[in-house]
């Protein structure tokens, strides 16, 4: 479990396929702090687990990802100098500063618009119906598995404000019109859906 409060950005150092899977390695320091193998890290809001570990300081982290994670997520783009977010899991009786996310990706959006308004920036994903369902205003969503507030609605698109913080802490800042984005829609809002079409 997480929060969708990005604790760093890392950089991808390589991803290299191998028999069973596709190793992706990620130079780290802050969420490279205290971990072991075996641990869970969100990687632009991937629930990944820790396979491998090297260095000190700036520690690379290997990942190991099947097909349906390369398929289902934007890691299938990332290459060696790629910017991805970072988060540890939620350690029990940690704060809880964004939202209960899981780290499983619902699917992914394409960015319509982005463009600085002000101080701020405006976000507009495309996103498929299967996410949009769960998608209110003034709702919570990960995005790259940072949580952030709906500020807008459409039948295809939703909107985002970005304050200047979260432009700057997260790879939001590498992102451009056209990219491909990691979705997880509310947990709750998927339970009450759930319960109410029963």
């Amino acid at each position: 479990m997480f929060t969708g409060i990005v604790e760093e950005t890392g950089t991808v150092r390589s991803v290299a396929p191998l028999e069973q899977s596709i190793r992706l390695t990620v130079e780290a320091r802050v969420a490279a702090q205290k971990v072991r193998l075996g641990d869970s890290i969100a990687v632009n809001g991937c629930c990944l687990t820790v396979v491998g570990l090297k260095g000190r300081g700036a520690r690379r982290l290997e990942f190991d990802l099947l097909r349906e994670t390369w398929d289902r997520t934007n890691l299938s783009a990332v290459k060696s100098g790629s910017v991805v977010n970072l988060e540890r899991s939620l350690a029990v009786g940690g704060r809880l500063g964004g939202h209960f996310v899981t780290g499983h990706i619902d699917g992914t959006g394409i960015i319509q618009r982005w463009e600085r308004q002000g101080k701020d920036h405006i976000l507009e994903i495309a996103a498929p119906r299967e996410v949009l369902q769960y998608v209110v205003f003034k709702g919570s969503i990960a995005v790259d598995g940072i949580s952030l507030t709906v500020a807008g609605v459409s039948r295809k698109t939703f909107q985002i404000w970005i304050i200047p913080h979260t432009y700057e802490v997260t790879a939001l800042r590498e992102r451009s019109v056209g990219d491909r984005v990691n979705l997880e829609a509310d947990l709750l809002g998927k339970y009450v859906r759930q319960f109410v079409s029963k």
